[in-house]
C-alpha cells in the first residue's frame, strides 16, 4: 500500500528558478526512507508541502487519508505557563478530555446513578481504555527515559527551554501521539549519543512509515531501508542505507564517466572521418553524401552528460612546530555551579599527536570542560600547557565580532593579510567568485563554520579544539571539514555526537559521567565494545515483588457497591475480548494487521485478568 506519492512536483520561489522541478517518488507502507541533499535543495520545503503547510505550483501530492501524519520540524506554540509535562500530555488531549468527563460523571453518581449515566460511564471507560489512557503514564515515562528528559525538566516551563531542548520535547510529544507516518527533519540534532541510539531502536521497531531528513550518516546506516537524494530539483533513488548509497553513487559516477568518455572518443573518431570524407568529396558526390550521412548519425547518438565532480577543499593548517612531550596536564581539576558539581578531581596528561573525543550525555559539562581548559571559565585545580603549544578553537556557536562585514573584508581586517592572500585562502575553502562579497551574517551555519575554520588554519596551531564541529552541516560540508582536519597533524580534541566523525578521528576517548572522566585509550569501535561488555556483565536486578492489593476500606455497603461495579466492568471487558476473535479471523491474510490485533487482544485479556483479581479481593473482604 502506498502511503505517500509525489508526481512531477514543482515548487519555485523565484520565477524561472525551480527549487523542486518535476520531483516524483513513492513511499510504501512501513518503509523507512532517508531524504538526502545539500542544504537549500528543498528537503524541508518538501516536508511542508506533504503536511499542507505550504502550497506547490504544479504536480500531484497524495498522502494516505486513513493515516495520521506527524512532523517534527517547527516547534508548535503552546499556551503561556505550559510546562514540559503539559506539552507531553497534549499528545493525549482527546483521552484527557474523556477522563475529565469520567471524573465529572463519577461526582454526579456518588449518591446513586441512573441507567443512562451508567451507560454513558461505560462508554467513556471504553474510549479511555481503547485510546491507551491506562498506559499513558507508563508510555510518557518510557519516552522521557529514552530521550533523556529528566524528571526535574518535566516541571519546567516549556518557554524557558533552549531551542535544542524544545526540539527534544517536541520529538517526545510526536512519538507519544502514535502517528502512522513520521516525518523527521534532522531528528538527531540536540540529542546525545544514548538518546540517538534509543531513537534508532524506536524507529526500527516502529510498524508505521518513516521519512527522515538527516545528515547523520551513522543514523541513516542504522535505520534507512532506502535513500532518496534530491539534486537540482529531481530525485535519485538508492535501494539501501547510507553505506550502500555511497558505494552505488560512486559506481554510477564511474559508469556514467566511462560511457561519456566512450561516446566522446567515438564522436571524435567519426568527426575526424567526416572531415576527411568531406575533403575527398569535393569532386565526388558519393563520398560527400556518405560524409553527411555519418554526420546525421553523429547527431542522433544519445549524448551522455559528463558527470559532475564535487569541488574539493585544498586547505591545510599552517601548523606550528611542537617540541617536548606534554601538550597539557590537568591536576585535580574541578568545576561546580553552586551546589551542582559538573566534574571533580580530574587528572589527565595529553602528549603530541593524540586525537581525543570528549563524550558524555547532554548536561554533563563537556562544553564547560573545554572552556575551563581554555581559561574561559574559572575552575579549581591546575591546568598547565607545554611551552610551545598554540591552540585554535572552533566553538559550538560561531560568533563574529563584525557580522556586517563581507567574507573578504573579514579576512583582510581580522587576519591582516594581503588581498590576494585573502582570496586564495577563501578559495581553498570553496568561497569563490562573488561568494567572497557576501555579508557574514547572511551565511548559513555550515558556511560560518567553514569561514571560522578558514581563519583558524592561518594561525599556525598545534592543538585544535572543536565543539560539535559538524552540527547543522549537510553531508558535503561535513566531508569538507573532515578533509581539512585529516590534514592536521597536531593534537585534536573534540566534542561530538556524530558517530561517523568520532569513528573516523578518535584514537582516545574521554567519557564524562558521574562527575569524573573515564579514559579509554582506543578508538570508538573498541570503546563501544567495552561498554557493551560491561553492560552485559552487570548483575540483573530482579523486579521487586508486587505489593498485595489493598482490600477496600469501609463497610459491607461499600464492598457490595465495588463488587457490582467490578462485575459490570468484567462483563464489558469479556465482550471486548470476544470481539477480537472475529477481527483476527477476518485479518488472517494481513500479517501486519493480524500482529496488531493479537497484541491488542493480549492487552485486553490482561485488563480482564486484573479486573477479576480485584473482584476476588473484594469478595474476600
Amino acid at each position: 500500500m502506498v502511503d505517500i506519492q509525489v508526481k512531477n512536483l514543482t515548487k519555485f520561489f523565484v520565477i524561472g528558478e525551480n527549487l523542486l522541478d518535476g520531483l516524483s517518488f513513492e513511499i510504501q507502507e512501513g518503509e523507512c526512507v532517508a531524504i538526502l541533499g545539500r542544504n537549500g535543495c528543498g528537503k524541508t520545503t518538501l516536508f511542508n508541502i506533504l503536511t499542507g503547510q505550504m502550497d506547490y505550483d504544479d504536480g500531484e501530492v497524495y498522502v494516505n487519508p486513513d493515516k495520521k501524519m506527524g512532523l517534527i520540524s517547527q516547534i508548535p506554540r503552546f499556551p503561556e505557563g505550559f510546562t514540559v509535562e503539559d506539552v507531553l500530555r497534549s499528545a493525549y488531549a482527546d483521552i484527557l478530555r474523556v477522563r475529565q468527563k469520567m471524573e465529572l460523571l463519577e461526582c454526579e453518581m456518588v449518591n446513586g446513578a441512573t441507567e443512562e449515566q451508567l451507560r454513558e460511564y461505560d462508554r467513556l471507560v471504553n474510549r479511555f481504555q481503547s485510546g491507551g489512557g491506562y498506559e499513558m503514564d507508563v508510555e510518557v515515562d518510557k519516552i522521557c527515559n529514552g530521550l533523556g528528559i529528566l524528571p526535574e525538566q518535566r516541571s519546567q516551563e516549556f518557554a524557558s527551554l533552549s531551542g535544542g531542548e524544545k526540539t527534544r520535547m517536541n520529538l517526545a510529544r510526536l512519538l507519544l501521539e502514535k502517528t502512522d507516518i513520521l516525518l523527521l527533519d534532522e531528528p538527531t540534532n540536540h540529542l546525545d549519543l544514548n538518546s540517538v541510539e534509543w531513537l534508532e531502536g524506536y524507529i526500527n521497531a516502529f510498524k508505521g512509515t518513516v521519512l527522515a531528513i538527516s545528515h547523520d550518516r551513522y543514523f541513516i546506516d542504522q535505520v534507512a531501508d532506502r535513500v532518496i537524494e534530491i539534486s537540482e530539483g529531481h530525485a535519485e533513488f538508492y535501494s539501501g542505507n547510507y553505506s550502500f548509497y555511497m558505494d552505488e553513487k560512486q559506481a554510477r559516477f564511474d559508469l556514467q564517466l566511462k560511457q561519456y568518455e566512450q561516446e566522446q572518443a567515438k564522436l571524435k573518431q567519426l568527426g575526424y572521418t567526416v572531415e576527411r570524407m568531406k575533403g575527398w568529396g569535393i569532386n565526388n558526390r558519393t563520398l560527400y553524401r556518405r560524409a553527411m550521412s555519418i554526420q546525421h548519425r553523429m547527431e542522433r547518438i544519445r549524448k551522455t552528460e559528463k558527470p559532475k565532480t564535487e569541488k574539493k577543499m585544498k586547505a591545510t593548517f599552517g601548523e606550528k612546530d611542537f617540541s617536548g612531550d606534554v601538550v597539557f596536564k590537568m591536576k585535580s581539576v574541578s568545576k561546580a555551579f553552586g551546589d551542582r558539581t559538573l566534574f571533580s578531581d580530574i587528572n589527565l596528561n595529553v602528549e603530541g599527536g593524540e586525537r581525543i573525543a570528549l563524550l558524555g550525555d547532554n548536561g554533563t559539562g563537556k562544553s564547560t570542560f573545554i572552556k575551563c581548559l581554555l581559561g574561559d571559565e574559572d575552575c579549581a585545580g591546575k591546568i598547565q600547557f607545554g611551552p610551545t603549544v598554540k591552540w585554535g578553537y572552533l566553538p559550538q556557536i560561531i560568533h563574529f565580532d563584525h557580522p556586517e562585514r563581507t567574507l573578504y573584508d573579514t579576512m583582510l581586517y581580522e587576519k591582516n593579510c594581503t588581498p590576494q592572500t585573502a582570496r586564495d585562502r577563501l578559495g581553498a575553502f570553496l568561497f569563490q567568485g562573488e561568494d567572497v562579497f557576501k555579508q557574514v551574517k547572511n551565511l548559513s551555519g555550515g558556511e560560518q563554520s567553514r569561514l571560522r575554520l578558514c581563519m583558524l588554519m592561518d594561525e599556525k596551531i598545534n592543538l585544535l579544539i572543536l565543539d560539535e564541529p559538524t552540527n547543522h552541516l549537510d553531508i558535503a560540508s561535513r566531508e569538507w571539514v573532515e578533509a581539512a582536519i585529516e590534514e592536521f597533524e597536531g593534537v585534536l580534541l573534540f566534542v561530538s555526537h556524530d558517530r561517523y566523525f568520532i569513528e573516523k578521528f578518535a584514537e582516545r576517548i574521554w567519557l564524562l559521567e558521574d562527575g569524573g572522566i573515564r579514559d579509554f585509550r582506543c578508538g570508538y569501535a573498541k570503546y563501544r565494545s567495552i561498554l557493551d561488555h560491561e553492560k552485559a556483565a552487570k548483575p540483573v536486578i530482579m523486579d521487586a515483588p508486587k505489593p498485595k492489593k489493598e482490600k477496600p476500606k469501609g463497610g459491607t455497603k461499600d464492598t457490595d457497591k465495588l463488587i457490582r461495579r467490578l462485575e459490570r466492568e468484567i462483563e464489558k471487558q469479556e465482550k471486548i475480548v470476544a470481539e477480537y476473535d472475529g477481527k483476527i479471523e477476518a485479518a488472517s491474510a494481513d500479517y501486519q494487521e493480524l500482529t496488531r490485533l493479537l497484541g491488542e487482544k493480549e492487552d485486553a485479556e490482561m485488563v480482564l485478568l486484573d479486573l477479576m483479581e480485584q473482584w476476588e479481593a473484594a469478595q474476600e473482604g
